[in-house]
């Protein structure tokens, strides 16, 4: 089917929003923005057929020019946490941005979700997003070129790829912030949904939420999502992690090597819909939306409250750069950082 392409609104500055509307035949549909290239809307059939919208996102583009908790966003150059907020490439220093703490998180501001991107309809189920970030550009260097592709697929995949490149040494490390409820618009609540995760260890933090460089594994632990487990079940556990975080937020070794692959699923028993979470990167956050705080501006004036939602961000290993053992996120001047993720729906058995 074609994609439909209309105004979404004007920014503070006068820019003209694009919604992208991509349909496959089965009805299901997802609606992207070149502000931001953020995922707006992802309608997917339920157990009786019916669609329901289960993302979290704003009504209108004032929204999404502020979206601290990053709805659906594009986040870059790099997702999650740098410790120190600065970075060392081929022998030198690069200060970044202290904005979580004395920590850099999602790359700084202007943030890449707050960002009017290129949009181009590269296929009737296919819309490119092209940006160019320029040398120090968060305090990253190198003049780099992003491009991230949604692609809906008939299997009732949205698959998302990432490509970049720069002309000097830099980090690459860009994943999507959508926030998940199977349950639709109408639920203010996350934790009875049950996920699995295809993980033995995750990456244990400090206090400032980064990652000590311990492997640790999940036996024995709450974090341990081999098999379904409800979000609530041991959220409250008395568990230095959880605690030190608020609930899940937590990077997670996946074992994929670097094949894309299935790494987790989430599933509702009141919608029925099952998500799989397709990915070739090494880690994924789990962030149970432990932040949120009575986020106003919602779809049909939703006000988003604290655990209504879960987010699943692809990865290399948050503070990567610092860690030896980590799977680097530096990308060589001229070489090209490529990486897929997909969302996938179903009906769970």
């Amino acid at each position: 089917m074609s994609i439909l392409v209309k105004n979404f609104g004007v920014t503070k500055e006068g820019q003209q929003v694009k919604a992208y509307t991509l349909e496959n035949r089965n009805g299901m549909k997802a609606v992207v923005l070149n502000y931001g290239a953020v995922i707006t809307e992802l309608h997917v059939p339920d157990g009786e057929g019916k669609l329901r919208d289960v993302v979290w996102g704003y009504e209108a583009v004032a929204g999404y020019e502020e979206n601290s908790p990053g709805f659906g966003s594009a986040i870059g150059r790099n997702a999650n946490r740098i410790g120190g907020a600065r970075i060392t490439i081929g022998g030198k220093d690069y200060e970044l941005q202290k904005n979580d703490g004395e920590n850099n998180l999602h790359g700084g501001a202007p943030g890449y979700n707050k960002r009017l991107w290129k949009g181009i309809v590269a296929d009737d189920n296919k819309v490119e997003f092209m940006l160019s970030s320029p040398d120090g550009d968060q305090g990253f260097p190198g003049n780099a070129e992003v491009k991230i592709s949604y692609t809906l697929l008939d299997d009732n995949e949205l698959r998302i790829s990432y490509e970049a490149k720069a002309d000097q040494d830099t980090i690459f490390n860009m994943t999507n912030h959508s926030y998940f409820n199977l349950d639709g618009q109408e639920s203010d609540n996350v934790l009875e949904q049950l996920v699995w995760i295809d993980a033995d260890a995750f990456t244990p933090t400090d206090a400032g939420l980064i990652p000590t460089g311990e492997l640790r594994s999940v036996e024995g632990t709450p974090m341990d999502f081999r098999e379904f487990h409800a979000l609530g079940e041991r959220i409250e556990a008395d568990y230095e992690p959880l605690k030190l975080a608020g609930g899940y937020d937590h990077n997670y070794v996946l074992k994929n090597d670097g094949n894309y692959a299935l790494c987790c699923k989430l599933k509702s028993g009141t919608s029925k819909i099952l998500m799989e979470v397709y990915t070739d990167l090494p880690g994924v956050q789990l962030y149970t939306a432990n932040f949120l705080d009575k986020e106003a501006g919602g779809k049909a004036g939703k006000v988003h409250e604290r655990r209504s939602a879960v987010c699943f961000e692809s990865q290399y290993f948050p503070d990567a750069v610092h860690h030896e053992n980590f799977k680097s996120s530096v990308v060589k001047a001229g070489g090209t950082y490529r990486t897929t993720t997909g969302y996938k729906f179903g009906i769970s058995k």
